[in-house]
């Protein structure tokens, strides 16, 4: 019989997959009871919580599903099994992901981008009032929480109201809050993440860019970043020259990065749903000595910045830091936003500080530093790199940045 001679490697290969961090069965259960915990306080006997391709971060925490075209719901009461609603495409997607078994289709969660009804021959269909009157066989249900409230679609909402027939109470909040202080495995997906992102700005570090397209060099990021294990790409910012002074760019297919160009380039990859961001402040070639000044008064922020990050110092101390220096050298004006937020299932998340945050650092928290200047003399770039806050401290998830910033330092010394 023929032996594939690619076996072994594939084996290995597996094993290494294996190996990887993951969040278990065991973890989404304590979600859920943290949940319900708070359902109680709130005298809510439901929760609903919706999520599609775009907002998919509270559908992940509690079952893991994100669909792609359609969109999706978790639906669970104070006791049993939750339900996962989907749709007939995104079926198999959701009996591969899901954390719970229990799945339905729903019409209302097919094709989030179409107004035609699009005939499904074989779908086994169930009601939202359906499968509502199937939980209130079991118990009593006067008040749904609702998570994702801001992100559902205007028809979906009415059909939710209108299917559930009870007071619909506002509970993103309650998630948003529950998500910020991460556990072992959570942290372990963010390193992962973070692993993967400084992947494809290394691979830019290493390549000549002058001559290439912004778009050319987003591929060469974005190629590394899926070759090291992204499961998704959520953005890269790529900008040169005069466009660095954009703050949110999508790569130009016809700008062609120049000799001299800052070159502002960041990178979130996604792995099991948790978001990392890496950038690293360079120019190509023979630069300006303004460019030179805007990336050393943007890595010596850095600098400042990262010895507040320690457990119990209030959030504050870290932004004022940061903006206290950019004050002193007369740079504030160029200082559009706070230096740091949250990070985790969405690459942005709360905590949001800015310099009147009281709330302390806790261990377990994420935070991508976002430590900017914009429209400056030399043109504009950041610093992103995500830590994790310990119990003595904080743990670099990019180091590459850190290793980075420090070089950069020690050359000047």
């Amino acid at each position: 019989m023929p032996r594939n001679r690619f076996g072994t490697g594939h084996q290995c290969r597996r094993r290494i997959e294996m190996e990887k961090p993951r969040i278990g069965k065991q973890e989404f259960k304590e979600r859920l009871e943290r949940i319900r915990e708070e359902m109680k306080k709130l005298d809510v006997q439901a929760i609903f919580v919706y999520g599609d391709e775009f907002r998919r971060e509270n559908l992940r925490y509690v079952c893991n599903y994100w669909p792609i075209f359609d969109r999706g719901a978790f639906l669970a009461a104070l006791e049993g099994e939750p339900i996962v609603l989907t749709a007939p495409e995104s079926r198999a997607v959701a009996e591969e992901t899901s954390c719970w078994p229990d799945l339905r289709n729903v019409p209302d969660m097919c094709a989030g981008y179409i107004d035609d009804t699009i005939d499904y021959p074989f779908a086994d269909y169930k009601s939202l009032k359906g499968i509502m009157e199937e939980l209130r066989q079991k118990t009593k249900i006067e008040r749904v929480g609702i998570v994702g409230m801001d992100a559902m679609p205007q028809d979906l909402y009415a059909n939710v109201e209108k299917s559930f027939g009870c007071e619909l109470v506002g509970m993103d909040k309650v998630l948003y809050r529950l998500r910020e202080v991460k556990s072992k495995a959570e942290c372990a997906c963010m390193r992962e993440a973070g692993r993967i992102a400084q992947a494809g700005v290394e691979a830019l570090l290493q390549t000549d860019l002058i001559g290439m397209t912004e778009t050319e060099a987003s591929g060469i990021a974005e190629a590394a970043a899926r070759k090291a294990g992204a499961e998704a790409i959520v953005f890269t910012l790529c900008s040169s020259g005069k466009r660095t002074n954009y703050v949110v760019p999508r790569a130009s297919t016809d700008k062609v990065i120049e000799d001299g160009d800052m070159v502002a380039i960041g990178i979130a990859a996604m792995y099991q749903g948790y978001t990392a961001t890496c950038q690293i402040p360079f120019a190509v070639g023979t630069y300006s000595k303004e460019s030179w000044e805007i990336i050393d008064a943007l890595i010596r922020a850095w600098k400042t910045a990262l010895p507040q990050l320690r457990p119990g110092n209030p959030m504050k101390n870290l932004v004022r830091a940061v903006r206290d220096q950019f004050r002193a050298e007369g740079l504030e004006s160029y200082d559009l936003y706070p230096p740091m937020h949250g990070s985790g299932l969405a690459e942005a998340e709360n905590p949001y500080p800015d310099e009147n945050t009281e709330r302390v650092f806790e261990p377990g928290m994420c935070f991508n530093t976002d430590i900017s200047l914009f429209g400056a003399p030399g043109d504009s770039n950041r610093i992103e790199a995500v830590y994790a806050v310990t119990e003595d401290g904080y743990e670099a998830l990019t180091p590459l940045v850190d290793a980075y910033c420090e070089k950069w330092l020690n050359s000047k010394a």
